[in-house]
């Protein structure tokens, strides 16, 4: 059973017939197929055995709602809660008050990583959920008997999910480990700044001139600022092959420039004049200050990387849990190029890594 919320009267209802819960399921569902920003378009509850499907179309931002989800006092259990943390953002700026990802928490306790929500409560509860509505149109109203029959199914186990991943965690001693964990992502969705440093990410111009690199950082920095600020997807705008294409060879004529961007579906005639502005101008002392995108690695740091993946897959081995949720290949390489010890390893990771890690530092 689940209970259609789009007033404030249902909801500051719903909200205080629950307000002593302890655990509440959390989950969203959005759309992001031709914005920069996600839309919110549904808020899922689940306390106890009652399902609340929130209209926050109808209800944006409603105070009662971010202060009940706020609460420290009240855990807030989702599943892979990256993208509807991002999508939350205008409800909860700063996240739930406690978060319990049960996708991190299956990774954590060994059940499996990265698994699915169906895949987890069929695996430890013996449900079957359907995958039918996926795809829908969220935001369309009235929403289908069969959507909201899924939205309420997407939500409606997670408090069991909860109950069983916690027990494991406690029986293996790693409940501090997932606290760690959703406080970062949490951290990482509610918080991040844009990347001043984008280019580092497109590796292919490792080998450029520091000018290249600097004029495609600029590329980069403008794009992200100008998606945001038109509300369009950034590959829309330009994409990373555009990108390193221009930055490498910059065209000489705005009419050279039309040619090359041609099917860029936001880049219209104000952005492609701010796009040329950019490929013509000189560089500055300030834009040539930029942190080089970081080289290949040298044969002794490859070799190196290989006896690191061998440690790490020994580690995870013995604590039963995948290599990749220990320690992913791109921080091996960040700690062999950059030599300064990722912050993504910090935590519970550092005392279980460090000392097999460092040992074959080249």
């Amino acid at each position: 059973m689940h209970t259609w919320i789009d007033s404030t009267a249902a909801l500051a209802a719903w909200l205080d017939a629950h307000a002593a819960s302890a655990v509440a399921g959390v989950d969203t569902e959005f759309m992001r197929t031709n914005t920069f920003f996600p839309r919110l378009a549904l808020l899922q509850l689940c306390s106890g055995d009652e399902v609340a499907l929130v209209d926050v179309v109808a209800l944006p931002e409603d105070p009662a709602l971010s202060a009940h989800l706020s609460d420290a006092r009240r855990l807030s259990v989702m599943h892979s809660a990256g993208e509807d943390l991002d999508a939350m953002l205008p409800l909860l700026p700063d996240g739930p008050g406690e978060l319990f990802d049960t996708q991190i928490a299956a990774a954590l306790a060994g059940v499996g990583a990265g698994l699915s929500y169906q895949k987890l409560v069929a695996q430890l509860l013996g449900v079957e959920l359907a995958k039918a509505e996926q795809r829908s149109d969220w935001l369309q109203r009235p929403l289908s008997a069969a959507q909201l029959e899924y939205a309420a199914l997407d939500v409606v186990w997670l408090p069991r999910l909860h109950e069983v991943l916690a027990r494991k965690l406690e029986a293996l001693g790693r409940s501090e480990w997932l606290r760690e964990e959703c406080r970062a992502l949490i951290d990482r969705v509610c918080h991040a700044e844009p990347d001043m440093q984008p280019q580092r990410a497109l590796r292919g111009a490792a080998d450029w001139p520091i000018e290249r690199q600097a004029l495609l950082r600029r590329l980069l920095l403008w794009r992200d600022r100008s998606a945001r600020g038109l509300d369009k997807p950034k590959p829309w705008l330009l994409d990373d092959a555009h990108a390193l294409a221009l930055a490498s060879r910059p065209p000489q004529t705005s009419e050279d420039l039309f040619e090359a961007t041609r099917g860029l579906r936001a880049l219209r005639g104000p952005q492609r004049q701010e796009l040329f502005a950019l490929l013509t101008q000189p560089l500055t002392d300030e834009d040539l200050s930029i942190a080089p995108i970081p080289p290949s690695l040298n044969p002794a740091q490859k070799r190196a990387l290989l006896a690191m993946k061998d440690a790490v897959a020994a580690i995870a081995n013995q604590l039963g849990i995948a290599e990749s949720v220990l320690c992913s290949r791109r921080h091996l390489e960040a700690l062999l190029t950059e030599r300064v010890w990722p912050t993504a390893l910090e935590g519970w990771r550092q005392p279980l890594l460090i000392e097999a890690l460092m040992n074959q530092m080249p």
